[in-house]
């Protein structure tokens, strides 16, 4: 496991205590779901990409479709995340 050292002001700081806090998880746990979510995006994008560099349309196209069911279950977990 690492550790990263974060720059955040002190606004945004405090905000993120708050959301933390209004989900029930740690400042720690808040983000490690958020960077989780932006890895898994990053991935999808990433394969696409290559899909669609060997002009394979059908499977850019299913993993199009995959990219929009993550990106519908990104803001809902993002909707929830700040409506809780």
């Amino acid at each position: 496991m690492s550790v990263i050292t974060l720059r955040v002001t002190d606004d945004k700081h405090e905000r993120i205590k708050n959301l933390a806090v209004s989900r029930g998880v740690s400042v720690n746990k808040l983000i490690d779901e958020a960077m989780t979510l932006m890895i898994a995006k990053y991935d999808i994008e990433t394969r696409f990409k290559a899909r669609a560099a060997k002009s394979d349309i059908n499977a850019g196209v299913a993993l199009l479709d995959k990219v929009l069911e993550k990106r519908e279950a990104y803001d809902k977990a993002l909707d929830d995340a700040l409506t809780k």
